[in-house]
């Protein structure tokens, strides 16, 4: 399937794994977490990119299941700017017009985190400019593993049938139910791995993996990024006649 209408102009949903904070503090001599407070800044850059790039969704990769395992130090620290970035752009989304929303188990998060994320989600209820959604303690396969529990619990209250269950059933049970797929998912820093996002969504999204390190993708780079993604041919398995 060529491309057609609207996809002429660009990707929808853009999906972006925001990897490099690190390695491009430490380049610097400087501690991980400046790098991640860096990266917090270029979100806001992003973010304000969107609309007029034709973007209407975005989703970040902001931290996954697997990121427990770093230090307690910098997980300590990420979750204090997740705390204080909600707080400083709350209000900015608002008056932006940014729809938000979050994704993954978020029972694991400290209450006050969780608080803030409802209080954003709410407060953005009626915003329709763009629509960030945020993947905080985010894994593929955990979203799957959890939307099956729900589904698995439907069926056994007898409020689903099992003969009507397919591929278009378990869609309604994930974290990102009322988001389209992505049109594209970007990863910086050079990694060529999906890292567990977005594993059932994307199946055929476009991918790109770039060099730059996520403090220095500027909306610039992001421009050039959706430019190329614009050449490509989405055929969605069929053949072009």
């Amino acid at each position: 399937m060529a491309r057609t209408g609207a996809d002429e102009a660009g990707p929808r949903h853009v999906a972006i794994i925001m990897d490099g904070n690190g390695r491009w503090a430490q380049s610097r001599g400087r501690p991980r977490l400046f790098g991640h407070h860096a990266g917090a800044r270029r979100v806001r850059e992003i973010v304000e990119a969107c609309p007029d790039l034709g973007v209407s969704y975005l989703t970040i990769f902001a931290f996954s299941t697997e990121n427990w395992k770093r230090t307690q130090t910098e997980v300590a620290g990420l979750m204090s700017l997740f705390r204080r970035y909600i707080m400083k752009e709350m209000q900015d989304f608002v008056r932006e017009d940014v729809r938000v929303r979050f994704i993954g188990d978020r029972y694991r998060l400290e209450p006050r985190l969780r608080e803030l994320m409802e209080e954003a989600e709410a407060m953005t209820t009626h915003c329709a400019r763009l629509n960030l959604t945020i993947a905080i303690n985010y894994g593929g396969r955990d979203e799957v593993a959890r939307a099956t529990r729900r589904l698995a619990r439907d069926v056994a209250e007898g409020r689903l049938d099992p003969e009507t269950v397919d591929e278009q059933t378990l869609p309604r049970y994930l974290d990102t139910r009322v988001l389209p797929d992505p049109d594209l998912v970007i990863r910086t820093s050079g990694e060529a791995r999906i890292s567990n996002f977005l594993l059932w969504q994307s199946a055929y999204s476009e991918y790109e993996f770039i060099d730059t390190l996520w403090p220095d993708f500027t909306r610039e780079v992001f421009a050039s990024v959706l430019a190329q993604y614009s050449t490509r041919e989405r055929r969605f398995g069929a053949v072009t006649a």
